[in-house]
């Protein structure tokens, strides 16, 4: 945190870029983007079987229908979570994330260590994260790149037919849609 601030006083120092245009960057990836935006997409493939075939088969399409479109969200593919498959994203290269619908992308996403480790022992660093995955389900890495960006959809989970679509999405966390954790069944 206190390299990100003194770079940004350079920059001030420097007129490179004024506080108030930082201020508007932040603004914009705390309420315009985010993983609440994700959690819609999610929440209405949920709900719209219609939505979500499209979803699963045109990602960046779709998700621009929701109005979550900008940079680093040009071109997505969704990847589903199933009874027999659990997705995981990490971008091995560097940090490519799909920021319209999730947000800034955590710390432990950027580390090396993870972006190393997941793709060689996925099911040990899922572990770490508190997920364990039964043996007999298939772990899928995609790799995001300057290309592509990949979301996972989590599977819905038991007791939640009932909800609605605010409700549903207040449920999806950014971590579900990377693949390092489940979705609570609700009791």
């Amino acid at each position: 945190m206190l390299r990100v601030r003194a770079l940004e006083e350079l920059m001030i120092a420097k007129g490179l870029v004024t506080p108030e245009a930082l201020d508007r960057v932040v603004d914009y990836y705390e309420r315009e983007t985010g993983p609440r935006n994700g959690a819609s997409v999610v929440a209405k493939a949920w709900t719209d079987p219609a939505f979500k075939a499209w979803l699963l088969s045109d990602g960046t399409e779709a998700i621009h229908s929701m109005g979550f479109k900008g940079y680093q969200g040009e071109h997505m593919r969704v990847v589903e979570n199933t009874d027999n498959v659990h997705n995981v994203i990490v971008c091995t290269l560097c940090s490519c994330y799909p920021w319209p619908v999730l947000g800034l992308p955590p710390a432990w996403y950027k580390g090396s260590a993870y972006r190393a480790r997941v793709v060689r022992e996925p099911r040990a660093v899922l572990a770490e994260f508190g997920l364990d995955v039964p043996e007999r389900k298939e772990i899928r890495v995609w790799d995001s790149t300057a290309e592509i960006r990949y979301m996972v959809l989590p599977q819905r989970p038991a007791g939640t037919d009932g909800m609605s679509l605010e409700q549903l999405a207040t449920i999806v966390t950014r971590d579900s849609m990377i693949g390092t954790s489940l979705i609570a069944t609700i009791v």
